[in-house]
């Protein structure tokens, strides 16, 4: 992830400060086997055995303005949508006050870990000056070194931000690209429904390459986003160990907030 500031009239300004999504480890292709997926069919909180919170308000590396929260319902819960069996994940950033934080927002872990696959994430992007939206992976543990970040990598399938709404942006992060060398690898799109619609967004992974996509239910490769093909050694390529799913809104962030002003 980035880093930034954001001023207190910033942040934030919005239509609708919440991300809905569900996660789905597969594709409908025969060529692949459904492992896990959630599609948060009920009212109510987050499953515990599946998900995880990151807590607090330290501002996370980035100069964020939120106060995360653990598993409330304000911040993120299930809901049904009407009249229907189908549910989403909401995550809801809220102007507020919690601790030293003036806004609430929530960090969803996976407790599943995987290596190589494909990852498939279907979500609405939250329409709000001075978020910043992301569907992301980290590792489980740091073998390659004592460094976890950037060092033992960070995948950007998804990240969005007020100021530019319908652009999306996949990255990766390494010892060797990463933003604090301002070498990071990554490229975007503009997806011109991805806040008023469900999108699908897709990894692929393999021991070789990683790619990014963003399309629909008719389509999910309609869109290529980013690919990377391993090179190198490892602070190139340390994408060979279990990662963790991370989905998220911050408040604030160096990356996007001195072009927030209102």
């Amino acid at each position: 992830m980035k880093s930034g500031t954001v001023s207190k009239s910033d942040a934030f300004s919005t239509d609708d400060p919440a991300m809905a999504c569900g996660v789905v480890e597969s594709t409908s292709s025969s060529d692949w086997t459904l492992v896990r997926e959630d599609n948060f069919n009920w009212n109510g909180g987050i499953d515990p055995t599946k998900w995880e919170f990151d807590v607090g308000g330290h501002g996370w590396g980035n100069n964020e303005k939120q106060f995360y929260t653990n598993n409330r319902q304000e911040n993120t819960r299930c809901e049904l949508f009407p009249g229907s069996s189908n549910g989403r994940l909401i995550i809801e950033a809220r102007r507020e006050q919690m601790e030293n934080c003036e806004f609430t927002s929530a960090r969803l872990k996976s407790k599943v870990k995987w290596t190589y696959g494909r990852l498939q994430i279907r979500a609405k992007v939250p329409d709000g000056r001075g978020l910043w939206s992301a569907l992301w992976m980290l590792p489980e543990k740091a073998t390659h070194s004592s460094v976890c970040w950037p060092d033992n990598g960070e995948t950007d399938l998804m990240e969005q931000v007020g100021y530019d709404l319908l652009r999306i942006h996949s990255t990766v992060h390494t010892q060797a690209y990463n933003h604090m060398k301002g070498t990071q690898k990554g490229l975007s799109i503009i997806v011109s429904d991805a806040v008023s619609n469900f999108k699908i967004y897709t990894l692929n992974w393999n021991p070789n390459k990683i790619e990014m996509y963003a399309g629909d239910d008719t389509n999910p490769f309609a869109n290529h986003i980013f690919t990377w093909n391993k090179e190198g050694d490892r602070t190139q390529w340390p994408f060979d160990k279990p990662f963790f799913i991370i989905m998220n809104i911050a408040v604030g962030g160096i990356w996007f907030g001195y072009m927030s002003t209102i």
